[in-house]
């Protein structure tokens, strides 16, 4: 293991649910999971950066045809290889996942990673990323009264870290279009508290799904992009 791996173990496997990403990781897991299930499972899939594989492994063993890739980790399910230099062949993919990893990668790998999904990706095959978007409310209101945004994550873990607004013509320009998109985490300050302070604690499935009911995408912490490669 490398990278923040070496540093905090299998955290994916093992979820602390006092973490403060908990909400989000678990209403966009069930989101994805939930996608999925209408998928063929003749598909071939990619998830690329996908960590320590808990989805490669738990699709696999659905039947799925999934392999994973990430630079920081290895197994049986997951290659070890660069998300900007990745080791397939043009169009072999009919399904890509990129699920909070593009804003771990500054602004020129972020083209590359962006056009190797699409390289990889079949004519008219779907991509589905989750990114995180700096312009979340909160970080507007932030930077409106105090000049100082509130970003996703410290900018060493999220040097590409940027408004959802230009990830989404990132992917137009990168030869994508966007055929759904979908916000999880709405920061009205006193909702956004309340999540980390109190849901993160309870484990709460339902009031998450509540409070994702107000996820006005272009205010929420977290989207989820899925696009078709055109």
């Amino acid at each position: 293991m490398l990278g923040e791996y070496a540093e905090r173990g299998e955290y994916h496997k093992y979820l602390d649910p006092n973490w403060y990403y908990y909400p989000v990781y678990i209403a966009k897991m069930k989101f994805i999971r939930g996608y999925l299930k209408n998928v063929p499972k003749t598909w071939r899939i990619l998830d690329a950066g996908c960590g320590e594989g808990v989805l490669v492994e738990e699709l696999l063993s659905q039947g799925y045809n999934i392999m994973g890739l990430d630079l920081n980790y290895s197994s049986r399910f997951v290659l070890r290889a660069d998300i900007t230099k990745m080791p397939f062949s043009d169009k072999a993919f009919d399904l890509v996942l990129g699920l909070d990893i593009v804003e771990h990668l500054n602004y020129v790998e972020q083209e590359v990673a962006i056009a190797e999904i699409a390289r990889v990706l079949k004519d008219h095959g779907t991509a589905i990323l989750s990114i995180p978007n700096l312009a979340h409310l909160y970080s507007r209101l932030d930077f409106f009264f105090r000049g100082k945004l509130r970003r996703t994550a410290n900018i060493k873990k999220h040097p590409g870290d940027r408004p959802i607004a230009e990830y989404v013509q990132l992917l137009r320009r990168g030869g994508f279009r966007i055929i759904q998109r979908k916000g999880l985490s709405p920061t009205f300050p006193l909702i956004y508290e309340l999540v980390r302070l109190i849901t993160s604690k309870t484990q709460s499935a339902a009031f998450i799904d509540f409070l994702n009911l107000f996820a006005f995408p272009g205010w929420s912490l977290e989207n989820i992009l899925i696009c078709e490669k055109e």
